[in-house]
């Protein structure tokens, strides 16, 4: 595989990666919800940071990745197998959601309206950066071999950004369109699309530890020993 295909490969992976697990289509509602009473100005600056935000998160953990991964002894093959857990519990609990308390939902409404500035909490983390997204991030480290890789990623996730500032401008409209029932239907597609996402990252990690050359080594040894 040449070095421009691979550049392009992980944008496309980025994107495909992280779009369905943030859904912003499924979060226009909460979006409005949040903001309302807030003019379109200053709706929209809140919606530009957080996704400045969601950026800057995602980035760090991207960037950092890699000491995180030494400093506390973690191998790829088990940063993929933990990260597809967590992702697929994420599209399995979308997949199977039951519809939402209104009541609890009005109090996390309200929790959110309270704040001052919203952008960070709960816009950025953990609407558009949660554990899923940091996740998914984290396992794009382990394809990263040079500083090129780690550009196209950062790519993947500047045009994840600019779509999601891009939905959630015209969520309104979104909303009046597709409707309750639609957001149902669309949360539990992502939610299988997510699901796939975690359980192939799982099976990447399997096959990392499976075709590992000390492993297979100790095999070899085991039963020439035997």
């Amino acid at each position: 595989m040449n070095a421009a295909s691979n550049f392009w490969e992980l944008i496309l992976g980025t994107v495909i990666a992280l779009l369905p697990l943030i859904n912003p289509l499924a979060a226009a509602p909460t979006f409005l919800a949040i903001t309302e009473g807030d003019t379109a100005a200053r709706r929209n600056q809140q919606l530009r940071m957080a996704c400045i935000y969601m950026v800057v998160i995602l980035v760090s953990f991207l960037i950092g990745g890699t000491f995180i991964m030494s400093f506390f002894g973690i191998s790829i093959p088990g940063l993929r197998i933990a990260g597809g857990l967590l992702v697929a519990g994420i599209g399995s609990g979308m997949l199977m959601a039951a519809p939402r308390d209104p009541v609890q939902s009005n109090k996390e409404t309200e929790a959110a309206r309270a704040k001052r500035d919203i952008a960070f909490s709960p816009l950025a983390m953990p609407m558009l950066s949660g554990p899923g997204a940091i996740a998914v991030t984290l396992g794009f480290t382990s394809l990263a071999t040079d500083w090129t890789d780690y550009v196209a990623i950062i790519i993947g996730i500047l045009i994840v950004a600019a779509i999601i500032y891009s939905t959630l401008r015209i969520s309104g409209k979104i909303v009046r369109v597709i409707g309750a029932t639609g957001m149902n239907a669309l949360t539990k597609v992502m939610g299988f699309l997510i699901l796939c996402i975690g359980i192939q990252f799982v099976v990447n990690g399997v096959l990392g530890i499976a075709t590992d050359p000390a492993l297979i080594r100790a095999i070899r040894a085991a039963a020439i020993g035997h």
